[in-house]
């Protein structure tokens, strides 16, 4: 005969509650967010670009205590440290040491730690202000154009073939040169930087704006879209509610690669002597000065340091950014 089974003991041990209530527990949902930061703690180098503008946000936003801290106000002449003779500064290396950091200027003797950490906040204003002009400009025309699609398409399509083939630089450098001197409640080099902010914005939404285009026209054939239309949604609701948030991660990334590019946009304008007018310190402008000055490294080594580490570390964690949100991108 075959023996009976014995279930009391197994009976006893195994509970299907709570079999699944453990799964429950192992099995945890992660969100968009959350995978790319996983992908993005795993990327040292696009994690140290970003520590290194998380520190150059800081030094701006606090230039001031710094300066006072470690240097001299960026404006103000220190003959002492400069040679009657040679009008060069003393010492080795441009006058670099504890007094003055980083050296000094020749001639008149300012201070260029001073002048290179007050024209970060120049820099930086500038760089963000207008790639949130160019956000916000690229965002609205290009949604428009890659969910209406047809005539609508077609026409902001050649408006920005138009805009990207058009001689951006000599543009800017003519607009630049006959901003007035007062307007729209601003005055001096703050309406220049007000008028930087928007040319270089205004030029430059076409890039942003082809990816937003090329990225909406795959979302509106998703089924979310669709299932949204069937509920009888206006178009407004699914543009704002169902594309724009799925929209975020990709404006991100290229908002962040672009900030370096509009930073060396307004460094070359300061350069050429049409961006914000001397004496208000800005690493185009130190770099512009320091041509003439070409026999003294550090003159022109210190301001171009700080214009390469900026875009290097803007781009490696742009890139990093890239990669975790869409690791196909390469």
């Amino acid at each position: 005969m075959t023996a009976p089974l014995d279930v009391s003991g197994s009976a006893s041990e195994a509970h299907p509650e709570s079999v699944l209530a453990g799964a429950g527990k192992a099995i945890q949902g992660r969100s968009l967010t959350r995978i790319a930061w996983m992908r993005l703690r795993r990327d040292k180098v696009a994690l140290t670009g970003g520590a290194v503008v998380v520190l150059l946000i800081l030094v701006s936003i606090f230039s001031s205590p710094i300066i006072s801290a470690f240097g001299h106000p960026p404006l103000e002449f220190h003959q002492d440290a400069i040679d009657p003779n040679t009008l060069l500064p003393k010492g080795a290396f441009g006058g670099v040491g504890s007094e003055y950091l980083l050296g000094v200027e020749p001639i008149n003797g300012r201070d260029i730690f001073s002048r290179i950490v007050a024209g970060a906040w120049v820099s930086l204003l500038i760089g963000f202000l207008a790639t949130l002009v160019s956000v916000v400009i690229g965002t609205t025309l290009g949604v428009i154009a890659g969910y209406f699609g047809g005539w609508v398409d077609q026409v902001i399509g050649r408006l920005m073939d138009v805009f990207l083939a058009f001689p951006l630089l000599v543009f800017a450098i003519a607009l630049a040169g006959v901003i007035p001197d007062h307007g729209f409640g601003l005055e001096g080099n703050g309406l220049r930087i007000a008028m930087l902010i928007f040319i270089i914005g205004f030029f430059s939404w076409p890039s942003i704006g082809r990816i937003v285009r090329g990225q909406t026209l795959s979302l509106r054939e998703r089924e979310f879209v669709d299932a949204a239309r069937s509920l009888g949604a206006r178009n407004g609701y699914i543009l704002f509610r169902e594309v724009l948030p799925n929209l975020m991660a990709p404006i991100l990334v290229y908002a962040t690669l672009l900030i370096p590019t509009n930073i060396l946009f307004e460094a070359a304008l300061s350069f050429l002597g049409v961006g914000i007018n001397p004496p208000t310190p800005t690493w185009g402008g130190m770099l512009s000065e320091a041509v003439r000055f070409y026999t003294l490294p550090h003159f022109v080594l210190f301001p171009g340091l700080a214009i390469f580490i900026t875009v290097l570390a803007f781009n490696l964690f742009g890139d990093g950014l890239r990669d975790a949100f869409d690791p196909r991108a390469h």
